[in-house]
């Protein structure tokens, strides 16, 4: 075992997380789940998903033979739907390829769809203790600053470096606790901001601290200004308060999920839509920021004199409010559904 390893392990036994909840009746599956949950969002946050995915679908059977719209709703508020999509067709995938078991062999999980070489080897050092390296950003960070591995860790030479050195210094014996105490050496001391140098295990071998260097690695993304898009949400209201919903194509933003209509900016109404002899009323709007745009959103409510619950397109469909908590939907539509609880969310009445 390297003395960096020991160090880490060292620090593991005294100041490393040990109380998560997919830390208990640990299974490839439920590390699976909370690793792909992991992805992009903050332990505190996932927690609380987790436990209620857990609570629907407690194995991989179990998810695989539900319907997209359970998952998906029980994955609504946490963000990048396609991690929710990959997850439930590699869950079909484990079904109907290896008899229900999730694989135990690394080629197998990384063929998984929404499982690169990363994640797969967290599931497998934490789930059965094999030595696999990982390399999530809070490992990247780590090991940017203790090698000085210098650039973007996006970029495909300085992404070998790191995993040459996540290589090295991962051990044959407990990896399970080392992988698990990279990431928390990573979230917890080792963080973007105001790092916690002074208790960090590997400090005295840390060539970025040495060098006074811990703020420029690892390097930074070139910077490029996000375009700005706008687009109408239709929010339509029937006489019994049903609203009218629209499930979205099953792939780009919100893949899969029920939105309301949208009419892009500069594009005409889309058909199938009811008839509403009322002008709309004009709601807030805001804009919702994705990875590489801003969405401007600038919702319309109409109201249309109708009960009927019938509707003219396949993927349609009036929505009580009750209902909701069954639907997936974005966090845009969620907040609208705040807004026109609001009298003073409407900003005015069109012309």
């Amino acid at each position: 075992m390297t003395d960096f390893a020991a160090r880490v392990l060292d620090w593991f036994e005294h100041h490393g997380r040990k109380d998560l909840p997919w830390q208990h009746d640990r299974s490839r599956y439920r590390v699976w789940v909370s690793e792909v949950m992991l992805q992009q969002t903050q332990v505190a946050t996932v927690i609380g998903y987790f436990e209620r995915f857990m609570a629907r679908f407690p194995d991989v059977v179990t998810l695989a033979d539900a319907p997209t719209d359970d998952v998906l709703a029980l994955w609504s508020g946490l963000g990048y739907y396609a991690r929710a999509r990959n997850l439930h067709a590699a869950a079909r995938e484990v079904r109907d390829v290896h008899g229900g078991v999730f694989p135990g062999d690394f080629d197998a999980v990384v063929a998984l769809p929404g499982v690169g070489r990363s994640t797969a080897g967290a599931i497998l050092s934490l789930a059965d203790d094999a030595r696999h390296a990982i390399l999530d950003g809070n490992v990247k960070r780590v090991l940017a600053r203790h090698e000085t591995i210098e650039g973007w860790p996006g970029r495909t030479a300085v992404l070998n470096s790191l995993w040459q050195a996540a290589e090295c210094y991962t051990p044959s014996q407990r990896v399970a606790d080392y992988t698990q105490a990279m990431m928390d050496l990573g979230a917890t001391l080792c963080t973007r901001r105001a790092p916690g140098c002074e208790a960090c295990p590997v400090r005295t071998t840390c060539r970025a601290r040495a060098a006074g260097r811990i703020d420029d690695l690892p390097g930074r993304k070139p910077r490029r200004e996000k375009p700005r898009r706008r687009a109408r949400m239709l929010v339509y209201r029937n006489a019994s308060g049903a609203l009218l919903f629209a499930r979205r194509p099953p792939t780009g933003i919100w893949g899969g999920l029920w939105s309301f209509p949208e009419q892009p900016d500069g594009e005409p109404r889309p058909e199938g839509l009811p008839a509403s002899e009322a002008a709309p009323q004009l709601l807030a709007g805001f804009v919702h920021k994705f990875t590489h745009f801003d969405l401007e959103i600038l919702p319309e409510l109409y109201d249309v004199a109708t009960t009927a619950e019938g509707v003219a397109e396949a993927d349609q469909r009036w929505v009580q409010p009750a209902e909701l908590a069954a639907l997936g939907v974005p966090r845009p539509v969620e907040r609208i559904l705040e807004s026109l609880e609001s009298p003073q969310s409407l900003l005015q009445e069109s012309s």
